[in-house]
């Protein structure tokens, strides 16, 4: 499956859903993005000043700019369903220079309820699926840790480290933060640590696994904060998928974050077999949507086409269907047989023999019209024509 074919899929599964398409401009004023810097995932942006003096910038989001340009009345309940196909311009994580990223998902703005969370983590165990390798989303809840590590000490830049490291399943920087903190190395007002909220933090950040083989943990480990009402949308929302594929697929990773300022109740990535970084990822972002929309809730996603490129290799991906090998045969045969194949929903390409080497491993079957029968692979499901047929059209040609 070729990269255009996935994004179209994805669009068709999103329609069938009740989103509508979104079409928007590739730029942006740099205001936009300015005065929301911290819900960016870089904050390099292009800018360029347009003609009638306006700094604008190249879209580094693709979020952001939808919750702008969209108009939805929370106070009647209503919800604004879309989805999208487009490439932002950003320095992505660990890079260094500019990329195009190609992105297609979805986003759900406003009167956002249980059923819409449990809708978008469904379709987006199904985007993964449409790549067509094993794959596995995984669920978190950033705002629980963040709550926890608010228990650990009441220093918001100690909070941020301590986040920093539960991302990353480290226990030893975990740790050691909190020697900092006792030490009183963060500044920190009081320098104590609460031991209870730290083990908390430790243990959240490292469970993983299961629905069945986390949550009991995770509600003791919550619990004993007088955090457990922290879980209860989670559950809601497994609930929900209890009864669909993708209950098959999810794992519960409370160290699953896309920036402590961004997401809030539940967040999710999605990682496919042969691609050693996440290739989806999403959440609600209340805070962000309430700056432009006074009560509303918002959740989506983003698929990562560029990234899954990697999977669209010479080995998995083919050009069409036939390639249809002629030398010296009439043009007007050719024609007549690439109508014929093209009729009978074939993807075929007509190349002279001459050139034909380079094409022979990018197309499922090879039809010679020519004489040399070693290029035919299969029978012609237009017409019957294959290895014994050889030589029908084109004759005197060379064949190769």
């Amino acid at each position: 499956m070729k990269l255009e074919e996935l994004s179209a899929s994805l669009r068709t599964l999103y329609a069938q859903y009740g989103y509508r398409p979104y079409k928007m401009s590739k730029f942006e004023e740099y205001e936009l993005y300015s005065g929301n810097r911290e819900f960016l995932l870089s904050d390099n942006i292009i800018t360029f000043t347009d003609t009638d003096g306006k700094l604008m910038a190249l879209k580094p989001d693709v979020t952001l700019s939808i919750i702008k340009n969209t108009d939805v009345d929370v106070r009647a309940g209503a919800t604004e369903k879309l989805f999208y196909s487009e490439n932002v311009y950003r320095v992505p994580k660990g890079a260094e220079g500019f990329r195009e990223i190609m992105q297609t998902g979805l986003e759900c703005i406003g009167g956002v309820d249980g059923y819409c969370v449990a809708e978008v983590l469904l379709l987006a165990a199904e985007s993964l699926r449409a790549a067509g390798r094993r794959f596995v989303l995984d669920v978190g809840l950033p705002g629980l840790l963040a709550e926890v590590a608010a228990r650990v000490t009441p220093d918001p830049e100690v909070q941020g480290q301590l986040l920093k490291c539960a991302a990353e399943k480290s226990l030893h920087g975990i740790d050691a933060v909190a020697a900092g903190i006792a030490a009183g190395a963060s500044g920190s007002a009081s320098g104590a640590v609460n031991a209870a909220a730290l083990e908390a933090l430790k243990t959240l950040s490292c469970l993983y696994g299961t629905p069945e083989e986390t949550l009991g943990e995770a509600e003791r480990v919550a619990a004993g904060l007088g955090l457990a009402g922290e879980l209860a949308e989670l559950k809601n929302v497994l609930a929900a998928l209890a009864e669909t594929p993708a209950k098959d697929d999810i794992r519960i990773d409370f160290s699953v974050a896309g920036g402590r300022n961004y997401y809030s109740g539940i967040a999710f990535k999605g990682y496919v077999e042969g691609v050693p970084e996440r290739v989806l990822s999403g959440g609600g972002y209340d805070r962000l949507v309430a700056r432009f929309i006074p009560g509303a809730k918002a959740i989506g996603f983003a698929v990562y086409l560029d990234t899954l490129e990697r999977l669209m290799t010479p080995d998995t991906v083919q050009d069409g269907d036939v390639l249809l090998v002629y030398e010296n045969g009439s043009p007007a045969e050719v024609l007549r047989k690439v109508q014929q194949l093209a009729a009978a929903g074939l993807k075929v390409k007509a190349v002279r023999a001459a050139e034909a080497a380079k094409y022979l491993t990018r197309y499922g079957r090879i039809l010679n019209m020519g004489t040399d029968p070693a290029l035919n692979t299969g029978t012609d499901p237009a017409s019957g024509f294959g290895a014994a047929d050889t030589g029908r059209a084109g004759e005197g040609g060379g064949g190769k």
